[in-house]
């Protein structure tokens, strides 16, 4: 039951996780939801930084206990889709979200403490890893002969790589000044697909199961 309550209050979660920092950015003087990261609110700097570090940790370990549910029940159909796919999003949970929240960055991308470092590569391979699970939430509802969401999955994974390319661009010398540099936006966007699939794939399994 436990896990049922956490994996039906994931979509809800998750839409959090994009909200939250509009509502900790306004205490935050010259913050940029266009220019900078969600991360930067995390910063000592930041006025609020211990209520985002410490959302980071329970959404970090609110998405790990719902992974029970999601695996046993994808696994029923998939073995080798529901293994990669918790894979994916267990490891986004840990590097994006719990060790985000107990390693804070800087403002910049500069990895100049250990804290940073830890924070930096973390969050780049959990966000990487997690590029790749509207692919694989995708595939899984073709599996169940559900056409209609695994077209609307795979449509996200495609705007979700667009867009962290876009991210990944943002603060090249190159794109300086121009539209490219909206590294913060880019982010927000590149999530949005990421998160958008999950929140499905919780969403049916809840009402099937």
């Amino acid at each position: 039951m436990m896990n049922n309550s956490f994996f039906s209050i994931l979509p809800f979660l998750l839409a959090a996780d994009l909200m939250i920092p509009f509502l900790l950015a306004p205490t935050y003087k010259g913050y940029s939801h266009l220019m900078q990261v969600m991360s930067v609110l995390g910063s000592s700097k930041a006025p609020l930084h211990s209520i985002y570090n410490i959302w980071l940790i329970i959404f970090g370990c609110t998405i790990l206990v719902s992974l029970f549910q999601c695996y046993s029940i994808i696994a029923k159909t998939s073995n080798i889709i529901s293994i990669i796919l918790c894979s994916v999003i267990f490891i986004y949970a840990i590097g994006g979200c719990i060790l985000s929240g107990f390693f804070s960055v800087g403002e910049t991308k500069n990895l100049e403490t250990v804290s940073a470092k830890i924070h930096g590569y973390g969050s780049v391979i959990g966000f990487l890893l997690l590029t790749l699970a509207p692919l694989l939430i995708g595939l899984y509802f073709f599996k169940i002969s559900d056409g209609f969401l695994g077209v609307l999955s795979l449509i996200c994974f495609i705007l979700a790589i667009a867009f962290f390319v876009l991210f990944v661009m943002a603060d090249k010398p190159n794109y300086k000044g121009t539209i490219i540099a909206f590294e913060g936006l880019w982010q927000r966007l590149s999530l949005l697909f990421m998160y958008c699939p999950i929140a499905i794939l919780s969403l049916n399994i809840t009402l099937r199961f």
